[in-house]
């Protein structure tokens, strides 16, 4: 039963999630990411690469178990329907270790970071969603300085995700990443002291 105050954090892709739950963890937060957890349950020997060889074929198991993540990708990128069939394999496993993760986790609130908390509805247990916004044009730049994709290639991920008004229609609180570093962590520090305070009034009660 989830008892902490828990905050919901998400964004597109190459927006500046990762460096804001970093900077949470450094304040005492707890922090799962379901991306993290998305890895595991798709380890060697992990039921949910069983159910994915048998959907999508066998050949996307490599000789040593290992997932070929790529193929798998290129399967499931511009195909609505094989991405709804993967999504009911995983979405579940990682929803339900997610949590399990976070049982063991210590903090005086939780994060859960979640990429696709919008197009997943992954919004159960949830008390708060911070979305981390960044231009369009910033995210594709990042995106092809950080994975080496082309710019048709950035553009077609951030059109498989949901757009920038549907995340901040969700939203509670958001910061727009189009500055420094230190602009960003100033902005995480102001929401880490709400949050505290938000934390203290839940476990009141």
């Amino acid at each position: 039963m989830k008892t902490r105050f828990t905050v919901g954090l998400t964004g597109g892709i190459a927006s500046g999630k990762s460096l804001v739950a970093d900077r949470l963890a450094s304040l005492g937060a707890a922090v799962v990411d379901t991306d993290v957890i998305s890895r595991e349950q798709t380890a060697a020997g992990m039921p949910a690469l069983a159910e994915i060889a048998r959907q999508f074929g066998a050949d996307l198991i490599r000789a040593d178990g290992t997932l070929d993540r790529a193929g798998l990708r290129g399967q499931v990128f511009s195909d609505p329907a094989a991405r709804k069939r993967l999504e009911a394999i995983l979405h579940p496993r990682i929803r339900k270790a997610a949590w399990e993760r976070a049982g063991t986790t210590a903090g005086r609130y939780l994060v859960m970071v979640v990429p696709l908390l919008v197009e997943t509805g992954f919004t159960d247990g949830i008390d708060r969603v911070l979305v981390i916004d960044a231009p369009r044009k910033l995210q594709i730049g990042r995106l092809r300085e950080r994975d080496g994709v082309t710019r048709a290639q950035a553009m077609a991920i951030l059109a498989s995700q949901a757009s920038r008004r549907q995340r901040r229609a969700t939203a509670d609180d958001v910061i727009l990443n189009d500055g420094t570093r230190r602009r960003l962590i100033g902005k995480v520090d102001e929401l880490h002291a709400l949050y505290l305070r938000q934390a203290e009034v839940l476990a009141e009660h």
